[in-house]
């Protein structure tokens, strides 16, 4: 008999013990002087035999679990395991055969933090290899835990004992791998992690694909099989940037736009709900997947995996593939900011802070209670830029928006003196997240044409939409939140008040073009004890929805792309709840109904108007013709497109009509009453200009045409010039 190639019986308990750095230097194949060592590890089996194309060798057992024998000869034979349990023979393959999954190249990309494909080589893959006796296929696990002892997979498989399954360190790179035959997609696991502390944790997968349905938190092996048909809709984003683009953006949060709709059902209702209303495109509330579903997804454990509470991630494909048929833009938020301390997940993922920044001032957030990402860290930038790719690349997604930059723009956010400390100039500024967030945008524009990426920042951090090659963060758009704060404010006053905050609807066009700009109303405005954007409105039942089609109109006509909320284009009452959804039943009352019709108008009206977002960053493309009446509480202003086409805007933001109100005009001759919030198909009183008014060659307000126009009370109205 061939005696096995020698290990120490401290190797051996290593192995089973779950903290061998390298359990396939001694599990598996192992070539001596004429013969082969197998060692295969089977806990708790009866017998184990070594099953290959003309022989079955029975294998004696070693030590705890571990069996050997040497099969004569000098080339490794193709073999499969035979193992006994109870009586009962388990067929089975050695996990400890195959080479590595990931290549020098991959771990030496990994190791600068420069992998932008991460998703390829971490978390788990089906994946098949041929081999003499036919092909094995299984799947491939890979996992990046420098500073743990040992990993093991554990999951359905295995009875969620990883004792047989061990991982291997891939050397400097922090990254385990072990490749598992005979599983495949829908096999349910998570990472067991020995710590230095000595404690096993056990952990989602931070790539993992899909995930179990919350509140349970395995993740889930998955192979998309989706067949893309949005070719067109790709090649159109590509060839026209979104700044040359009008943008009207419908925010949704999925599970409460009309509640028990998975992707598959919004596919067809959002789609045809979008398209009639005429949003260009929709934003989704984060999509990734979190436990806590009231966070509205801005608690994010699975970074990789879409939520499962609405389907599968070829479910979530079908939905914005569905979107992009039908010439709807999808945006998505993405938050690297935080993430919580669910201990299942990111945090301390490796019994150390791996993910976050070790020290807690600047590791953790005083108001969320929640973790900071370390955006000094090489491996976790290249974590979330390759993410950040991932949602763009492999679901088609046309943006992402950012939340909470200023959070990590800022050492010293929400902190109290003692609670930060200041970065290498003495400064307040986290140069680690600027870094990182330059690094993100220039490679997303680098890599996917066409898309666009989006700020949530509430300061006046300079050039958030700034290239980065001249220095700037590198965005494509900024959330304006100022002109947010400040025409909400000012709208909120009753009207014989505004005339003493007039400047806080015209403050906005002193900044406009400091930044690439979107208006949003977005769902922070409608939480929070906020109400509803209509409870917002002064007045009666009829001054508050004629205040809210003004102010809708007033925002359709100021320069930037624009977001809306869902219910707000159709007043619902209630604050939003993501427990009860929207108050669809409204609509059966014409008030609302209206209120939803000036939006879909005011839509058309826009998407029709290059004049209305032609020349959004080009001071060239607006004027006021009166930024001054606050006594009246009227503005009025032109916009121009690159041919010399032009738009009035007229808001009167008092209750009282204004009949002979003259304005200053570029031209004499024919304006078109295109829209008017007032008419009466919206709710309104039905004042107006009889479809036309007709500039006379009167110098007023500097300009050589004026006209006398009826201004209705609480109304925006659009008139273009027609010759």
């Amino acid at each position: 008999m061939i005696a096995p190639i020698p290990v120490s019986v401290l190797d051996l308990d290593r192995i089973v013990d779950g903290w061998h750095h390298d359990p396939h230097s001694i599990l598996g194949p192992h070539a001596g002087t004429d013969s082969i060592t197998i060692r295969v590890l089977r806990p708790g089996a009866g017998s184990v035999t070594v099953v290959t194309s003309d022989a079955r060798i029975p294998l004696v057992h070693e030590h705890r679990g571990i069996w050997v024998a040497a099969v004569p000869g000098t080339t490794t034979p193709d073999y499969s395991i035979d193992a006994e349990y109870g009586g009962q023979v388990i067929p089975g393959d050695d996990p400890y055969r195959f080479l590595p999954t990931l290549g020098e190249v991959d771990l030496h990309l990994i190791g600068e933090g420069r992998h932008e494909q991460l998703w390829d080589v971490l978390g788990s893959h089906v994946r098949t290899y041929d081999t003499s006796r036919g092909p094995v296929t299984g799947v491939s696990f890979a996992v990046w835990a420098p500073n743990a002892q040992g990993v093991r997979v554990v999951g359905d498989f295995n009875y969620w004992d990883g004792t047989a399954h061990p991982m291997r360190s891939l050397g400097a790179s922090g990254i385990w791998e072990l490749f598992i035959p005979w599983l495949g997609d829908g096999t349910v696991y998570k990472f067991s992690v020995l710590g230095r502390d000595g404690r096993w944790r056990d952990k989602a997968d931070p790539a993992a694909y899909a995930t179990e349905h919350p509140p349970a938190t395995g993740s889930v092996v998955f192979t998309s099989k989706h067949e893309w048909a949005d070719s067109a809709w790709l090649e159109r984003r590509a060839s026209t940037p979104q700044h040359a683009r009008p943008m009207s953006v419908y925010e949704v949060h999925l599970g409460s736009w009309r509640l028990g709709l998975d992707y598959r059902r919004l596919a067809t209702e959002l789609t045809e709900y979008v398209t009639r209303t005429g949003f260009t495109h929709v934003e989704f509330l984060p999509v990734a997947e979190h436990p806590y579903g009231p966070s509205w997804g801005y608690q994010v454990t699975s970074y990789f995996a879409p939520t499962s509470r609405f389907g599968s991630p070829d479910d979530l494909r079908y939905l914005i593939d569905t979107l992009h048929q039908a010439g709807i833009g999808v945006l998505v938020d993405w938050v690297p900011a935080h993430f919580p301390k669910d201990e299942w997940a990111l945090a301390r993922f490796d019994g150390t802070a791996l993910y976050e920044h070790a020290d807690p001032r600047r590791g953790e957030h005083p108001d969320w209670g929640t973790y900071v990402f370390d955006f000094g860290r090489t491996e976790v930038r290249n974590f979330l830029v390759s993410n950040a790719l991932y949602w763009l690349e492999q679901f088609h997604v046309d943006g992402l928006r950012v939340d909470a930059v200023a959070s990590m723009l800022y050492l010293d956010y929400s902190r109290k003196d003692g609670e930060w400390y200041p970065n290498e100039h003495g400064g307040r500024e986290n140069l680690d997240a600027v870094a990182f967030l330059q690094e993100l945008n220039a490679t997303v524009y680098k890599r996917v044409p066409g898309v666009t990426m989006i700020a949530e920042e509430s300061t006046a951090w300079p050039g958030v939409t700034k290239p980065t090659y001249m220095g700037g963060l590198g965005f494509g758009f900024k959330w304006n939140m100022g002109w947010m704060h400040d025409s909400l404010e000012y709208i909120a006053h009753e009207p014989i008040h505004r005339q003493y905050h007039h400047d806080e609807m015209t403050f906005s066009m002193v900044y406009a073009y400091s930044e690439h700009f979107i208006l949003p109303i977005s769902h922070d405005e409608v939480v929070h004890g906020k109400g509803s954007l209509v409870q917002r409105m002064p007045g009666d039942r009829w001054q508050e929805l004629a205040n809210l089609r003004a102010y809708l109109g007033f925002m359709w006509g100021h320069p930037g792309k624009k977001l809306l909320f869902m219910g707000s284009e159709f007043a619902q009452s209630q604050e939003w709840s993501s427990e009860r959804g929207l108050d669809w039943w409204l609509l059966q009352f014409p008030e609302h109904a209206g209120v939803l019709q000036v939006v879909t108008d005011l839509n058309a009206l826009y998407a029709a108007t290059p004049a209305l977002w032609q020349r959004d960053d080009d001071p060239g493309g607006f004027e006021w013709i009166d930024a001054n009446d606050a006594q009246a509480n009227t503005f009025a202003w032109i916009r121009w497109d690159a041919d010399s086409g032009c738009m009035a805007v007229t808001s009167n933001l008092s209750p009282v009509p204004r009949e002979g109100h003259r304005i200053g005009l570029p031209f004499a001759g024919r304006w078109t009453e295109v829209l008017n919030t007032d008419a009466a198909d919206y709710g309104g009183s039905g004042m107006g200009n009889l479809g036309s008014i007709t500039a006379e060659e009167i110098p007023w307000h500097g300009r050589p045409a004026s006209a006398e126009i009826v201004l209705p009370p609480l109304s925006t109205t659009f008139l273009r010039f027609d010759g």
